[in-house]
């Protein structure tokens, strides 16, 4: 029956009285070879068939759950719907209201009604009469059979009496016979050339022996590609902090080239940040920071020449061993040359020289801010990381000036770390 023929409304059969002569029909269909399922691959009709039907035909309202009749007859959902299919292509089964399949919504199952197809009504003989002109077709009723048609319903009739249960499995869990207390079993096999087991008296006293157990030579279990990255992902999460917050299976996949050629988890870290430092605070989201710095990677550093030279170039960068020494909480600081330490400590000295007594401080004169090149400006400010320089500029150039020059930041970040009693400057904020 083709798709369009399904529905309550365009079937040309009737619906059934009762239970038990719908399932007449469904046990003549599968018999009369009559029906061919049009699908070429999964189940064919069979018992399965049979027992769907005969828990679709317990059902008060027909409205099987696809999962309820998987779960109640230990089924997978698949199969389910296969057989399903069958039952709506045999014209046994047609829709009333299909369910809904929404995601994110409320899931509805559909709602059938059993019907008896026209051909088995015609192959028995069966009469039926309208009894409302007005109704539709499919409410006609039977009123009688033919004689020929009588010994093919009785036996019908049998089968749908007879309940259809699953078929228990034919291989044996154990090669060993059912063990009852005493010996009392009663298997039909001779006991003749087979071994008995020893009297209680004997194993109590330890005088039978036992042939020793053969040790087995298998050494651990070797991981597999997909274990391999999941290894990978977990030392990652593990042992790098910025990455801690991270999902495993999430880095597992983002390094999964990586764990393929070989990568160990330094070699990972190197690669992230070798242009860089990453400090946790601002790894938002850690699994996309990391597939940004390392695509890519395992192409460039292809063998494990390279990436021992990639560690150790990273290990001996003098901002990253800062950046680890200080424990990951803070960004490292930029490290001053040693000719701009010997400049700040000259200017630090001069600065720091006493003021003649019959005249005010010139040192704000001699060192004019509007003459400053933006180099020397930002100089002023990368010394400025010392509160010692800057609270000597406040001495000798002034609040104003030496705001203006600093900027307010620096110089309050100054006056916090060194407040003193004596200090007549303090913080802006």
């Amino acid at each position: 029956m083709i798709a369009a023929s399904q529905w309550l409304n365009t079937t040309a059969g009737r619906i059934a009285t009762c239970p038990y002569s719908w399932m007449q029909a469904v046990h003549w269909v599968g018999g009369s070879g009559l029906y061919t399922p049009s699908r070429t691959h999964g189940p064919k009709w069979g018992p399965t068939t049979v027992l769907i039907a005969q828990e679709i035909s317990a059902l008060t309202e027909c409205r099987p759950s696809v999962a309820y009749l998987a779960r109640k007859l230990k089924l997978s959902e698949r199969t389910v719907q296969y057989h399903l299919d069958m039952l709506r292509e045999a014209g046994l089964l047609v829709y009333r209201t299909k369910g809904t399949r929404i995601t994110g919504g409320i899931r509805q199952a559909s709602v059938y009604e059993r019907v008896v197809p026209t051909v088995f009504d015609e192959a028995l003989g069966i009469r039926t009469v309208q009894r409302d002109e007005t109704a539709p077709a499919y409410t006609r009723v039977p009123v009688g059979i033919a004689e020929e048609g009588r010994e093919l319903i009785g036996k019908l009739a049998k089968k749908a009496a007879r309940k259809v249960r699953r078929r228990r499995s034919r291989t044996r869990t154990s090669g060993r016979s059912r063990c009852t207390p005493m010996q009392g079993g009663t298997s039909a096999s001779s006991t003749a050339g087979t071994s008995t087991s020893p009297s209680e008296t004997k194993l109590a006293s330890g005088s039978t022996s036992h042939p020793t157990q053969k040790k087995t030579s298998r050494g651990p279990q070797k991981l597999n590609t997909v274990g391999r990255r999941y290894q990978l992902g977990q030392e990652l999460v593990t042992n790098v902090p910025w990455l801690q917050k991270a999902s495993t299976p999430r880095v597992s996949w983002i390094t999964r080239h990586c764990a393929d050629a070989g990568w160990t988890w330094q070699e990972v870290q190197a690669a992230a940040e070798e242009h860089s430092p990453i400090d946790p605070a601002d790894a938002r989201r850690p699994s996309g920071l990391l597939a940004h710095r390392i695509k890519g990677a395992h192409l460039l550093y292809a063998d494990p020449a390279s990436r021992r030279l990639m560690v150790t170039a990273w290990e001996d960068s003098r901002a990253q061993e800062h950046f680890r020494h200080a424990g990951y909480d803070q960004p490292a600081q930029p490290i001053a040359s040693r000719a701009a330490d010997q400049a700040m400590r000259s200017i630090r000295t001069v600065l720091s020289q006493p003021a003649p007594d019959d005249c005010t401080f010139h040192a704000a004169g001699d060192l004019d801010i509007t003459t400053l090149s933006r180099e020397e400006v930002l100089e002023h400010r990368a010394y400025a990381a010392d509160p010692e320089y800057v609270r000597a500029m406040l001495t000798s150039l002034g609040n104003r000036d030496t705001r203006r020059l600093l900027t307010n930041k620096l110089v309050d970040q100054a006056l916090v770390r060194t407040r003193h009693d004596d200090f007549t400057f303090t913080p802006a904020f």
